[in-house]
């Protein structure tokens, strides 16, 4: 279903994927959340095959799944920032709230996503578990240089307003408090799930590692061979299927 919701007074474009059977007990239900976008054109394209793995996971396992494009991605409105992207997301878990009757809500991600997903959840208590694929466990590499990243954010149109932000400082401010390594412990005990391509080329697998560890009791999976995109690589998308239908069965 293409839908859309508001998150700080802007359109944000949406998927909403149902079940056609519920499961005894209520519907589970998932947010998943796309990455930084790559690519001169990234930000119009970005997420474009997530809708059809909503509608996978729907129909495979049973869940309620609500993805959608970040502010200044795709056909949402605004411009990125780390913290709009983090409110972002919790309005994404009141709109899948509002919209089904959803019995609980976890989360899932990729690389950004992934990251923001565990920062929200660590600080949602409601939130019954995390699945991350290709997480960032900092964003310190943004943080050294946020000129120069905004320079980039322009460059794939995730940045459209000239005058935007109206505070440089403060944009870059949020890639240093924006900690996805120190909110894995606040997580805990809280299931994660970390999956890992070994050859992902721009997350290295040290970070997966870092996550899980702080964790603590995280499940951590690295795909050898893998890369970066790992939503498109069967074998990530196997372990997620099994975690979240595990998720379900043990609620």
């Amino acid at each position: 279903m293409q839908d859309a919701f508001e998150s700080d007074g802007l359109r944000l474009a949406c998927h909403l994927a149902r079940p056609v059977s519920r499961r005894e007990g209520g519907l589970p239900g998932l947010v998943l959340c796309h990455g930084f976008p790559t690519g001169a054109r990234g930000a119009s394209t970005s997420a474009r095959t997530y809708p059809e793995l909503a509608d996978r996971i729907a129909a495979e396992v049973g869940w309620a799944v609500l993805t959608f494009n970040f502010r200044g991605a795709g056909a949402s409105a605004g411009d990125f920032s780390l913290d709009g992207w983090l409110a972002d997301l919790a309005n994404a878990v009141a709109h899948l709230r509002a919209s089904v009757p959803v019995s609980g809500v976890w989360l899932a991600g990729s690389s950004t996503g992934a990251s923001l997903a565990i920062c929200h959840a660590a600080d949602d208590p409601s939130i019954r578990g995390v699945a991350a694929l290709a997480a960032r466990a900092d964003f310190d590499d943004w943080a050294g240089h946020p000129k120069r990243f905004l320079e980039h954010c322009r460059s794939i149109g995730i940045v459209r307003d000239r005058d935007f932000p109206p505070d440089l400082d403060a944009w870059g401010r949020a890639f240093r408090e924006i900690r996805p390594l120190a909110a894995a412990e606040r997580l805990a005990p809280r299931p994660l799930l970390v999956v890992h391509g070994s050859n992902d080329e721009l997350v290295p697998a040290t970070d997966a590692r870092a996550l899980a560890d702080t964790h603590g009791s995280a499940e951590l999976r690295i795909v050898n061979g893998g890369g970066h995109r790992l939503r498109h690589d069967p074998r990530a998308i196997a372990v997620l299927l099994g975690w979240l239908d595990h998720q379900a069965i043990s609620r």
